[in-house]
């Protein structure tokens, strides 16, 4: 699932447990679910915050670092 998808998901339980009409059976179910989002959610965020982190990257003397993401594959050496 996407992130955006979570997140709409996310809030739909938080409104429906607001709600206050849920069974307390019914309520453990959506909040089990909604920490299970939370955490997935968490993960994507922490990872989109380290590739941030690498294109705002500055050395001590407050000039930008630059670096090739890694992305698994290497590049081909020219002839």
């Amino acid at each position: 699932m996407e992130f955006e998808k979570k997140l709409t998901r996310l809030e739909d339980i938080v409104e429906k447990m607001e709600s206050g009409d849920l069974s307390l059976d019914d309520s453990l179910k959506l909040f089990e679910e909604g920490v299970k989002l939370s955490r997935e959610c968490q993960s994507q965020l922490t990872a989109a915050e380290e590739k941030v982190k690498v294109l705002l990257s500055v050395d001590a003397d407050g000039k930008a670092q630059t670096r090739d993401f890694e992305t698994g594959s290497e590049s081909e050496d020219e002839a």
